[in-house]
């Protein structure tokens, strides 16, 4: 039995109600931990893309909610590097180091608000769709925020991660 056979198993489980959600977190684990980073960072930019999730504003705000202070500073970072120079004189009103330098410290970006991270991550991903790919590899650098996106999402990434290692 393949990586694909045993996500589809333990999604049907989950579906039926005879898997918890630790069943689940744990089988994401083995999955995101087994495959090919790029597979896992498909997969989830495939969630991250996908019409069947929240969108991608409120996603990136959730998962920055839930981040460290690094974690938090790795996003903005690569929300910047994917910003036109617009957004990032944005972001350099909120933060002024950040458009001296083009870079978030940790410690700058916790004092950043989730809403503006929503409407800033919305307004890069309107000007330049490949965002997604640049944080879908940083999340699949730290697959732990991912979980905190819920079961659907983390389903939804499995199929297509398992999908993508077959």
């Amino acid at each position: 039995m393949g990586l694909l056979d045993d996500v589809k198993n333990v999604i049907g489980q989950y579906s039926a109600g005879t898997a918890s959600p630790a069943d689940l977190e744990a089988q994401f684990h083995q999955v995101v931990g087994t495959a090919n980073p790029s597979a896992v960072s498909q997969g989830i930019a495939d969630v991250l893309g996908s019409n069947g999730t929240q969108p991608f504003g409120q996603m990136v705000s959730q998962l920055f909610a839930n981040g460290s202070a690094d974690q938090k500073a790795g996003m903005l970072n690569a929300l910047l590097a994917s910003a036109t120079p617009e957004v990032r004189a944005k972001l350099g009103s909120l933060i002024p180091a950040a458009a001296a330098t083009g870079a978030v410290s940790g410690a700058q970006a916790t004092s950043i608000p989730a809403d503006a991270i929503s409407a800033l991550a919305q307004q890069v991903h309107s000007q330049n769709p490949g965002v997604v790919q640049e944080l879908s590899g940083f999340y699949a650098q730290h697959p732990t925020l991912v979980k905190t996106l819920g079961s659907a999402a983390m389903m939804l990434a499995m199929r297509k991660i398992a999908e993508r290692h077959s």
